[in-house]
């Protein structure tokens, strides 16, 4: 018998036939030996999502199979390591408790990490400048456009103390919020102060200088030196300057679009050389002590680095020469992370470098022309946002169903119901029976191509109104088994050629390499619906096809046999992700991302890393999702060495209440049209008492609804919908 000969009649569609696909061809997916499944590890799952490459040294699967964290890094105890999913379940049966109060998703923040990253930074500059007997020193800022969270900047500033640790901003509300923040940490911080400049902007630079802040105003473009020099003048406050220098350097991709001679900010060689002589000519030249430059965010390689810091170091010299007292040199941003775990120079989402390299390039560079041109070697600054605060947030999410592609149509058990009267086309039914006829010749190409044709004639006839949605929908499900079986088929028939030897690797291992091609290319079975706005919590994604790893917090151990997109909560056609982390080619994605199947009664709960950096600032409110709660989580250390875990809400994440405030609607005034129309129905018709209470719990769920997350619950029975129309209560509500 031909290998498809045993479904020939699942497609006996004039006579409603109900059929089951026999022996082993009933696979809706492509057969992997129970022997396999049995030696799936939590290494294996480490190795499939890339967990060694983007996660080291903070994240990694632990025995359980759970992911988990090391919060200080290489450098943390066996006690000290974190589950996330014990952490995950814990504020989650804490929501029954009454204690913390918060259902997914949500947002996990390891300070830890931060305190890590942070010294990482500053003891790899430590030792590069001693390493080549640099004369300066290493003084950081954080952008605080990164992530402007509060806690985050607090947290930064706290921890950057004893380094003389700074903030960069880019705003009247950024430089306001950092002037605060600045006040608390060192007097010998920089607040660096770049972006587009007004009277307002650079008078409360001016007013931080008069606070004993060690605050530069960065020039941006030419005609803002005048700006500063007239509030000077009003406010008697000599200035503190930097200029930005626009570099010829540059790298591709899209993080390199801010530098190069297009690049959107800073000042030509021409137009620094103008700014000195009209400093010089006013007798301001000293005031004149930094030079910042900024080649771009995500610099993938050190060569570009090189050139880069090269060619900005020797524009410091020339101003130094010419009488400018220079004191600082500001190496932008750029220094960045592996978000694909391929460490590759090649790739905009990943790096080839570490930051102890990336250190000694800068220190190497600077030190070589100072020297060779005579000049004091300067202060080192560095923005070094996405790499201080990207590790230490953690976006975690539930997935609410799924939506799989064939796959119902391909059952062992119970076949295809194909339920059509005799009234079918003759067209269709011509098709058909080729169709029949193709299966018992295992002619795979010819199926699958009349398939499709039968398929798309059935819809040009459903169109016409010569068939019957109950006609459509039983050719689907042919189109759709058959389509499957002929891929499913195709793939087994190839492996079987191989040798056993190559066989036996094909099946324990490329068929769980996200089943891609060395391209990068692949398709997905399922779509996984996510409770999650993209546009809100991972915009990057969807805005300029940013690559974050995502990987499910549990059931590591178990082997993922669906190949899924995931699809957000939002109406909107581009609220999904089809992009991840995986690809064994360098440089390249995977199309879909495998995940378990979903299991009745139980949640399934995914996590997305590297996330710290823009994501919550850039998120926006599509469709009123609001901003998600926030954790921190730490660990003190008892007694005999135990850690113990301690969890504080720092943000209970936006209510309807918050999001319908922030578009102008006022939740009161919104409930008492609601009342008002509620009491006109009542006054239409006499009620019973038992439906007045009824009408009364719509009110109370209608009031409590305000205070209510803007996300789904995957529990009705914790809503306040379910709790007031169901039972008595006497909730009291925010908004009555």
């Amino acid at each position: 018998m031909p290998p498809l000969a045993a479904v020939a009649c699942l497609c006996d569609i004039s006579n409603g036939v109900t059929s089951t696909l026999t022996d082993s061809l009933a696979y809706p997916r492509v057969n992997i030996p129970e022997s396999v499944k049995r030696s799936w590890t939590a290494k294996k799952s480490s190795s499939l999502y890339k967990v060694e490459g983007w996660g080291a040294p903070y994240f990694f699967i632990n025995a359980a199979g759970h992911m988990a964290i090391r919060p200080m890094g290489n450098s943390s105890k066996p006690q000290e390591e974190m589950d996330i999913m014990g952490i995950v379940q814990h504020i989650i049966e804490s929501k029954v408790l009454g204690d913390l109060a918060l259902p997914t998703p949500l947002i996990l923040r390891f300070p830890d990490i931060l305190r890590d990253r942070l010294h990482k930074l500053q003891s790899a500059f430590d030792r590069a400048i001693h390493a080549y007997h640099y004369q300066g020193h290493f003084q950081g800022v954080f952008p605080v456009k990164c992530n402007q969270d509060r806690h985050v900047v607090e947290n930064i500033v706290e921890l950057g103390k004893p380094f003389g640790f700074g903030l960069e901003a880019g705003s009247k509300p950024e430089l306001l919020l950092a002037m605060g923040s600045l006040c608390k940490g060192s007097p010998d911080a920089l607040l660096v102060c770049n972006g587009y400049k007004d009277a307002d902007y650079v008078c409360l630079a001016l007013l931080a200088r008069q606070l004993h802040l060690k605050c530069v105003i960065v020039l941006e473009q030419e005609q803002e030196l005048d700006v500063v020099l007239r509030m000077s003048c009003h406010l008697g406050i000599d200035p503190l300057l930097g200029l930005r220098a626009k570099l010829n350097t540059k790298h591709a991709g899209h993080f390199g679009e801010t530098s190069g001679e297009d690049g959107k900010f800073g000042l030509s060689c021409s137009q620094i050389v103008a700014i000195v002589q009209k400093l010089r000519k006013l007798g301001k030249l000293h005031c004149l002590q930094l030079l910042h430059f900024h080649i771009g965010s995500q610099i993938p390689s050190l060569a570009i680095v090189h050139d880069g810091v090269s060619e900005a170091v020797h524009i410091y010299c020339e101003l130094a020469l010419m009488g400018a007292d220079m004191q600082f040199l500001d190496i932008g941003g750029g220094l960045g992370i592996d978000y694909d775990g391929s460490a590759s120079a090649q790739s905009d989402m990943s790096v080839g470098y570490t930051i102890e390299g990336y250190a000694k390039q800068v220190v190497q560079a600077v030190k070589s022309a100072c020297d060779m041109k005579g000049v004091k070697q300067p202060t080192l600054c560095s923005e070094s946002g996405r790499a201080l605060v990207s590790h230490h947030s953690v976006l975690v999410f539930d997935v609410l169903s799924a939506q799989h592609r064939g796959g119902r149509n391909l059952n062992t058990k119970k076949g295809i119901s194909v339920d059509v009267d005799e009234t079918l086309p003759d067209e269709l039914r011509t098709l058909h029976q080729s169709l029949v006829g193709f299966i018992q010749a295992g002619d795979l190409q010819n199926v699958k191509d009349c398939a499709s044709k039968l398929k798309g004639n059935s819809v040009t006839h459903f169109k016409q109104g010569k068939l019957s949605l109950m006609q459509l929908s039983a050719i689907n499900n042919i189109h759709e088994a058959a389509t499957e079986l002929t891929e499913v088929m195709r793939e087994r028939d190839m492996i079987s050629t191989f040798s056993p030897f190559v066989r036996k690797s094909f099946e324990s291992f490329d068929l769980h390499d996200n089943g891609q091609d060395d391209k990068g290319y692949g398709t997905h079975d399922a779509i996984y619906h996510i409770n999650l706005s993209v546009f809100r919590s991972m915009p990057d994604t969807w805005a300029i096809g940013q690559l974050f790893p995502i990987v499910p917090l549990h059931r590591l151990d178990e082997e993922p046999m669906v190949n899924a997109i995931l699809s957000d909560l939002t109406c909107d056609s581009d609220g999904k992700v089809t992009a991840f982390v995986g690809s064994n080619v360098e440089g390249r994605h995977v199309k879909h991302l495998k995940l378990h199947h979903l299991q009745d009664g139980k949640s399934y709960y995914v996590g997305m890393f590297l996330g710290g950096a823009y994501q919550e600032a850039l998120g926006s409110m599509h469709n009123l999702y609001g901003s998600l709660p926030v954790v921190h989580v730490t660990q003190s250390v008892k007694s005999r060495g135990i850690a113990e875990l301690n969890l504080k809400r720092v943000s209970g994440g936006q209510k309807i209440a918050d999001v319908l405030q922030s578009m102008q609607y006022n939740p009161n005034t919104i409930l008492e049209v609601l009342a008002i129309q509620l009491q006109k129905c009542f006054s239409e018709v006499e009620f019973s008492e038992d439906e007045r209470e009824k009408a009364l719990a719509v009110l109370r769920t209608l009031a409590c609804s305000f205070s209510s997350s803007t996300y789904l619950s995957n529990n009705h029975q914790t809503s306040s919908v379910f709790h007031n129309l169901f039972k008595k209560s006497t909730i009291v509500c925010e908004h009555k």
